[in-house]
């Protein structure tokens, strides 16, 4: 359903539940170079795992042309993401054609911050705004037991340096916590990027795709989470920089910065959530655990026209009703989902 905005906006694109559409994820690659365990787990994405082939992924064109006629529904926000999207070849050129489509007010990325020493300049040159890197723990040893691959925490820490330098700013690190793996150094991770600009997000371990073993048990509540650190640094919380953010956000009561944390499972955001998550090859989702997409590549190769395509995304849009983390239960727990590695997080 569309809603008529007076003023000259655009038209709202309305899902069932009266949610408006906001937010693009566009997803450029399943591949990583990772292999976090609670997204990758090494032991199903090992050697033998078959990725997508280079044609089964859309061209940077292909993209574009879904993602204006998505701006034009309503997309303000674009981010882009993975698997690890910068290991995705010419990543700035598709950069670039996103940053000028007319309409879109922010553009920014999700990476484990690895590749960006040598490609945070290129990126913010692109059009780039921000960027979001992935840092679950500054204890080595936690750290290098969460990625699998044995990267170290100074190659990550190299990578949100040279996207502050480049302009890439306000850096946020996003960290998922695992009660028994890293709960133990919330405190040390917020204390270190106190006062320096970045913020720090702290996600719920969630029960995202099929394959990484989520327990109940090893989700640490957002409130345990703000409580450890209130307590080393009293926080106070503030409103919300934009509607549908996930993150709530608190700040330092001394000034030095703020916090936030993703709360799926503690505290369910769907009511606001204006998210689609577009693919690697070319399928949309309308939820982070949705078990099924809409294919958008097939009418795409056959010729498609822009109002035929604009057709199903109206209609995807309309009939969507996803309520998951409000309804996460033991019925729902075995579910296929898709995983977050093939629509990002």
């Amino acid at each position: 359903m569309k809603t008529h905005v007076p003023g000259g906006a655009r038209p709202q694109l309305l899902d069932t539940r009266g949610r408006s559409l906001q937010d693009l994820r566009i997803s450029v690659t399943d591949r990583c170079n990772f292999r976090c365990n609670y997204c990758m787990p090494e032991e199903v994405f090992g050697p033998g795992y078959k990725f997508l082939e280079r044609d089964e992924l859309l061209s940077f064109e292909e993209i574009l042309r879904l993602a204006g006629l998505l701006v034009e529904r309503g997309v303000s926000r674009i981010r882009v993401t993975g698997g690890e999207p910068l290991v995705r070849r010419n990543l700035d050129r598709l950069l670039a054609m996103l940053s000028a489509l007319p309409g879109l007010d922010d553009l920014s990325l999700t990476t484990n911050g690895s590749l960006l020493p040598a490609q945070a300049a290129g990126l913010a040159d692109a059009g780039l705004r921000r960027v979001t890197v992935s840092l679950d723990s500054l204890d080595e040893a936690a750290f290098k037991a969460m990625n699998s691959v044995g990267a170290s925490v100074t190659a990550v820490l190299a990578g949100i340096d040279a996207a502050v330098a480049a302009g890439l700013a306000p850096v946020k690190i996003n960290a998922v916590v695992r009660r028994g793996l890293n709960d133990h150094t919330v405190v040390d991770l917020a204390r270190h990027f106190r006062g320096t600009g970045c913020i720090v997000r702290f996600i719920e371990y969630m029960d995202v795709g099929n394959t990484n073993g989520w327990q109940l048990g090893e989700v640490v509540p957002a409130a345990e989470i703000l409580s450890l650190i209130d307590a080393a640094f009293p926080l106070e919380a503030v409103p919300p920089n934009h509607a549908g953010e996930v993150a709530r956000r608190w700040r330092y009561r001394d000034g030095a910065g703020e916090v936030g944390v993703i709360t799926s499972v503690s505290q369910p955001f769907c009511s606001s959530c204006r998210r689609l998550r577009l693919s690697p090859e070319g399928s949309l989702f309308t939820c982070l655990f949705a078990g099924q997409g809409t294919d958008l590549r097939a009418p795409l190769r056959a010729g498609a026209t822009d109002d035929a395509l604009g057709a199903i995304l109206d209609r995807v849009w309309s009939r969507r009703d996803d309520q998951y983390s409000e309804i996460r239960s033991q019925a729902t727990r075995d579910l296929p989902r898709v995983e977050m590695s093939r629509i990002g997080g």
